[in-house]
């Protein structure tokens, strides 16, 4: 009789560990597959990061080009600015010559040359 509660006892040990390392066992189990979506869930995210990424890279590139487009323009202006810079100093001098010319005008009219 001894003999058969002890292998009933052992048994139920066996038996218990058994449940005991299948719990464990489940348990790393779930942790696995927690981390498994969770790595999924990150790689979602990532792809659509990269989506992102190539949308604003696309964006520069236009960008980009559309500046290129502009640098003629800004040339063209620096120019015309420069043409009206040098008109401006033009008028300035012809506005100095008039004003000469119409103080002599003015001084000739007042006083008349003797003769």
């Amino acid at each position: 009789m001894e003999g058969d509660a002890l292998a009933e006892s052992l048994n139920d040990l066996f038996l218990n560990l058994s449940t005991m390392v299948k719990s464990e066992l489940q348990g790393a189990n779930n942790q696995l597959e927690l981390v498994e979506k969770m790595n999924q869930r990150v790689a979602e995210e990532y792809v659509g990061f990269g989506d992102v990424a190539s949308g604003l890279r696309v964006f520069v590139e236009q960008l980009k080009s559309k500046s290129g487009g502009f640098d003629e323009y800004v040339r063209q202006i620096e120019a015309i600015e420069e043409q009206v810079t040098h008109f401006e100093s033009v008028v300035s001098g012809l506005d100095k010559h008039v004003s000469l010319l119409e103080s002599k005008v003015h001084s000739a009219c007042h006083h008349p040359p003797q003769g």
